[in-house]
Formats: C-alpha cells, sequence, structure tokens
C-alpha cells in the first residue's frame, strides 16, 4: 500500500490481558477476509513479566454477542474459563441487615396492550398488593431454584423473555483469546516498554527494553491504569467521579468452591463499601470493594475473610483506583480500552462490557491515517455517555441504600447526586418510566429492579393501567406468576447444565 493511500495498514496494541486480546481478536476477525493490500497488520506487544489486574469475573449479557461475534461457542468458551451462567445480581444488607433483592437480567412481564407490565405491578404495589416484582422475573425464579436453560426463540414462550451472562476467569478469558487472536494472524510481540515517541498530538512508535522500535499508524492503549499512551504520551486527562463513589480500594480472594455455584454475583453491603462472591466451575471469586476514609486496609482485610465461606486458596491482590474516566478515550492516534479508558467499580459487572462496546465503536468509526475529528469526536461522545449512563446507575445504589451501619453509607446518601441522575429518579419516581440513552448498558427492566429493590416506587402509574379493575390486574398477575414458576420447574438443575456443557466439549 503506497504512502499515497489513506487507509491504516498497522495496528499496535500496548498490552495484553483482557482488553488487549478482546481487541486483538475483534479486529483480527473484522479484518481478517480483506484482501492482503487492504487488511492491516495487526500486533500486541506485552510482557510476561508485567501481571494483569484480572479481577473482573463476572459480565453482563452482551458478552454472549461478543464470543459469537469472534467465532467462540459457548461450548468452548464455558469450558476453558471455568464458566458458570449469570443471570443476575443478588444484593444483600444494602436496605439493612437481612434485606435482599435482586437484579435480573429480563423484563417484569410480557406488554399489555402496548404497557410495559411492570405498570400493572406497580398499580399493586400501590394497592398493597405486593412488595417484590420478582415472581414476575423468569431470572429471578430460576435463580432461586438453582434451575437454568438459555431462553427459547419462540417469543410467544415466557421462557424466551430474560438473558444471561457469565461467571468466568477472567486470566483464561485472555489465554483463549489469545490463541484466537494469533491463529487469526495477530502476532504477539514479547517485551517491556522503555519509551513512548510522541509528537504533533500522535503516537509514532514505542521503544522496547531491547532497543526494538515498534512503529503503527493506530494504536490501542490497553497498558492498564497508568494509561501509558493516552495520558502518559499524550495527557488526555482524566476526570474524577469519587466525590459521588468514595470507594477507591479493592481486596481480592480466590477460594475453594464449597456448594454448587450460584446462578447470580452476590453483592453483600459492608461496613465501608460492597463484598463480591462469584461462583467459577473451579473456584469462587471473593473481594472487597471499599473506601479508605472510611476504613483501614487491615480492618478491611479481616471484615473480608471473616465473611468467606471456605479459606482462602491465595494471599490477597490489593487494588487501587480513583473512580472516573479519561477525559478523552481516543486522542490523536490513540484509543485507550479497559483500565486505561477509566475505571468503574465492579458493582454491576461492566467492566468487560465497557471493553467490548469500545471495541465496536472503533470498528464503527474506524479511521484512515487523517483521524478526521469528527470520527474522534464522535466515538468520545458515545463513550462519555455511556460511563455516564453507568456511572449514574452504580451512584443510585449507594445514594438511595438504606443501611444505616457504616458511614459511608450516610455519606453517600446526603451527597447530591449527579443532575442527570437526579432527573432519571424524579420520573421514575413519577410514574416509574425510565427515558434511556440509546448508549446505555443498562435499559428500563435493570433500572426497575435496582429502583424498586432500593424501595423506590413510583407515584403513580400510566393512566391506561389505573383505569383498569383492581381485582382482574391482580388475577391476572398471579396467572402471570404461576406461569413463570411452572415454565422454570420444566428447566434442568444447574449442575445438569453444567455437565451437559461438559459432555459438548468432550464429544469433539
Amino acid at each position: 500500500m503506497g504512502d499515497t493511500d489513506p487507509r491504516i495498514t498497522s495496528v499496535l496494541i500496548v498490552g495484553g490481558g483482557t482488553a488487549g486480546w478482546m481487541a486483538a481478536a475483534a479486529l483480527s476477525r473484522a479484518f481478517g477476509d480483506l484482501p492482503e493490500p487492504g487488511r492491516p497488520v495487526i500486533r500486541l506487544v506485552e510482557s510476561d513479566a508485567i501481571g494483569t489486574v484480572g479481577v473482573g469475573e463476572a459480565t453482563i449479557p452482551p458478552i454472549r454477542q461478543f464470543n459469537r461475534s469472534i467465532g467462540l461457542d459457548e461450548a468452548d468458551f464455558m469450558a476453558s474459563t471455568g464458566a458458570t451462567p449469570k443471570l443476575g445480581i443478588a444484593f444483600h444488607d444494602w436496605m439493612g441487615s437481612g434485606s435482599r433483592y435482586f437484579h435480573g437480567f429480563g423484563d417484569h412481564g410480557p406488554d399489555v396492550q402496548g404497557q410495559p407490565y411492570r405498570q400493572h405491578l406497580f398499580r399493586l404495589k400501590a394497592e398493597g398488593r405486593l412488595s417484590s416484582l420478582d415472581p414476575w422475573s423468569v431470572p429471578a425464579v430460576m435463580a432461586e431454584s438453582g434451575r437454568f436453560g438459555p431462553p427459547v426463540s419462540d417469543p410467544r414462550s415466557i421462557l424466551s423473555a430474560y438473558s444471561y451472562a457469565y461467571h468466568f476467569d477472567a486470566g483464561l478469558f485472555a489465554k483463549r483469546l489469545s490463541a484466537l487472536a494469533q491463529t487469526a494472524g495477530v502476532a504477539r510481540v514479547e517485551g517491556r516498554i522503555s519509551d513512548v515517541e510522541a509528537a504533533d498530538g500522535r503516537v509514532q512508535a514505542i521503544r522496547l527494553e531491547d532497543g526494538r522500535r515498534l512503529e503503527a499508524d493506530l494504536f490501542i492503549d490497553c497498558s492498564g491504569f497508568r494509561g501509558l499512551l493516552i495520558e502518559g504520551a499524550l495527557q488526555a486527562g482524566y476526570e474524577d467521579w469519587s466525590r459521588w463513589l468514595p470507594c477507591d480500594r479493592a481486596i481480592a480472594l480466590p477460594t475453594s468452591a464449597s456448594r454448587p455455584p450460584d446462578l447470580y454475583t452476590t453483592a453483600r453491603a459492608a461496613s465501608a463499601g460492597w463484598c463480591w462472591r462469584i461462583p467459577l466451575q473451579h473456584r469462587v471469586g471473593n473481594g472487597y470493594v471499599y473506601s479508605s476514609a472510611f476504613i483501614n486496609d487491615d480492618d478491611a482485610l479481616d471484615e473480608l475473610v471473616n465473611g468467606l465461606e471456605a479459606p482462602a486458596e491465595a494471599e490477597p491482590n490489593r487494588l487501587r483506583f480513583v473512580t472516573g474516566r479519561r477525559r478523552a478515550a481516543w486522542k490523536g492516534n490513540v484509543v485507550a480500552l479497559g483500565l486505561a479508558s477509566g475505571f468503574l467499580e465492579p458493582l454491576e459487572s461492566t467492566s468487560i462490557n465497557l471493553i467490548q462496546t469500545g471495541i465496536g465503536r472503533l470498528l464503527e468509526l474506524f479511521p484512515d491515517r487523517e483521524f478526521d475529528p469528527a470520527l474522534i469526536a464522535e466515538y468520545n461522545r458515545r463513550t462519555e455517555l455511556e460511563w455516564i449512563g453507568v456511572r449514574d446507575f452504580i451512584i443510585a445504589h449507594y445514594h438511595l441504600a438504606g443501611r444505616t451501619e457504616g458511614a459511608l453509607w450516610a455519606h453517600c446518601r446526603e451527597t447530591a447526586p449527579p443532575d442527570s441522575l437526579a432527573e432519571r429518579l424524579e420520573l421514575f419516581r413519577a410514574r416509574g418510566e425510565i427515558d434511556p440513552s440509546h448508549y446505555d448498558s443498562f435499559r428500563e427492566a435493570s433500572w426497575t429492579s435496582v429502583l424498586t429493590g432500593l424501595d423506590v416506587w413510583p407515584r403513580k402509574v400510566a393512566p391506561q393501567v389505573s383505569a383498569l379493575d383492581l381485582d382482574v390486574v391482580e388475577r391476572q398477575a398471579l396467572k402471570i406468576s404461576e406461569l413463570i414458576a411452572r415454565a422454570t420447574a420444566t428447566l434442568p438443575d444447574r449442575l445438569e447444565f453444567l455437565r451437559g456443557v461438559q459432555m459438548k466439549t468432550e464429544a469433539r
């Protein structure tokens, strides 16, 4: 390809781990069918001497779409990463000791006469005839019963109205992606970076400790918290959100699996943050996200260990972070993904999804060597909207929590939320409406599950629903909840499902 051809001829991904190898696998798949002159050379540089954070072991449903897009089928994925199905997140003690609510990946009943069924349930709640939406959430009922099966394709079936994600070992996922990407032609370069050459708002090359110089047209920064290219070389800037989300540290501890895996992540409120429990096939991931302003590191570790179901199998992995995002995720010829682009605590398992959507936006707006500013601006606009949406969703958990044990919780309640969140909350309180952005990671059903779980209910319901006979509404609701319970009872036990996946793998 000559110098007059503006097409990107080379891409260098800086850093491996989940972010780097997701990018490598996706780009190699996207460009793999192009003829040789138009196919960019893709390389990834990483060092075995540098560890990855690798605590992201839970996801949300779009991960299934990503796996399909790179040709990774479910049985292969689950076997190679120790994955288990995930139907949602169970939140314990957020409204006080002993409380529980569930964020399931699905809506609450079928639409009726153009109205979301949750409007009917809101009316029953207002009349004192129900206390929770869970009986009308297929994933919540499945998770409680320990039964699982993928959604059916027939939209008329109640078992089509949900989705699912996975718990998995992020380190094993990166290894599987690495094998796929390298088979597809991605070149892995082993080495540690000693210098970055940049001029006129772009990166020209990186230098390795052994003296090698690696040039590229487009650089993808997956270097982790330090943002070696996007911040170290191009100084994109960082927007700090710790005013609303004061947690700034985490401890991760794996344990053995002492019982069959739950079909959900557990997020248990603690004195100065929250503890996670993520069940894999071969182990359990545990951790504590906390604020160092409200607890010291030793006490945080003690609190985590005291809540474990089995002895720890490794030394604690400690992390420090500042919640926020790069002011520009794409600057010049550098696009930042993963921790290089920012950090939001894993309360709603969004880290891997934000990598995925960042890759998707890059492919949609893929540049040539002129790097049109309009494409860069649009990428950054969409990225900002998505990150703010996730930020507000996480803030809502803290701001609305009714927990009184621990000074952190009073601080979060008393801190005024961002205007964007305050507007959403007022709309929901008015009539149970959610106005999601096209770029939101979480839609109406997710917001409804979390807000009602935090005891936020609408003052009124849609007039089409309020005009209906209340007894008729209640009888219909009872029939739908019974239908969900009967349908769920026909599904296989979670262990039976996992055995079926294992048999598919062994049959190959």
